[in-house]
């Protein structure tokens, strides 16, 4: 699978619609890029009416950067279904995060870094079998999310939905 596939489906779970729901803690979003994303983004301070006028180009441009490559995960894996899950665990949920669910995974120290040990003990497990672990350690994370912030629970249904489409099925 190609990086844009993988940032197709992204774009599709996230919406392509300027959104500001009370509850959402990111604040005005469109592409699922917040305010804060963009501003880090292009280095400065943004307004909403520039969320709203973000273009797809450069969410993509965005994602790609800062969820892909900044993470360093096409240095851990080539296989489809467990770089989705990588690349969606951090949109969702922030690229350090992903990384030390990553590393929480396939039992190496969890530092937040991709380093050798990591990428040494992903490749020594079926990329299917870090996947689902990968997807049962951002369930609990965000089980405890909703637990914690009871205003978060809104989100809940479509957050179980949007991992449980990414869950390795079959054999």
């Amino acid at each position: 699978m190609h990086v844009d596939t993988i940032l197709d489906g992204i774009i599709r779970r996230e919406g392509t619609t300027y959104v500001q729901h009370p509850a959402d803690r990111g604040g005005p979003t469109r592409y699922g890029i917040t305010l804060a994303t963009l501003e880090r983004w292009r280095g400065g301070p943004v307004s909403a009416d520039d969320v709203r006028q973000l273009t797809e180009g450069e969410a993509r441009q965005i994602y790609r950067a800062r969820y892909v490559e900044a993470p360093g995960f096409l240095s851990v894996t080539t296989d489809d279904a467990l770089l989705t899950a990588l690349v969606d665990f951090a949109v969702h949920s922030g690229p350090r995060a992903a990384v030390l669910a990553l590393q929480r995974a396939v039992s190496v120290t969890a530092d937040g870094a991709i380093n050798a040990a990591t990428r040494a003990a992903v490749a020594r497990l079926a990329p299917r079998e870090v996947a689902w672990r990968l997807h049962m350690i951002r369930i609990e994370l965000l089980c405890r999310l909703a637990e914690r912030h009871p205003e978060q629970r809104v989100f809940f249904r479509g957050w179980m939905a949007r991992v449980m489409e990414l869950v390795p099925h079959g054999d």
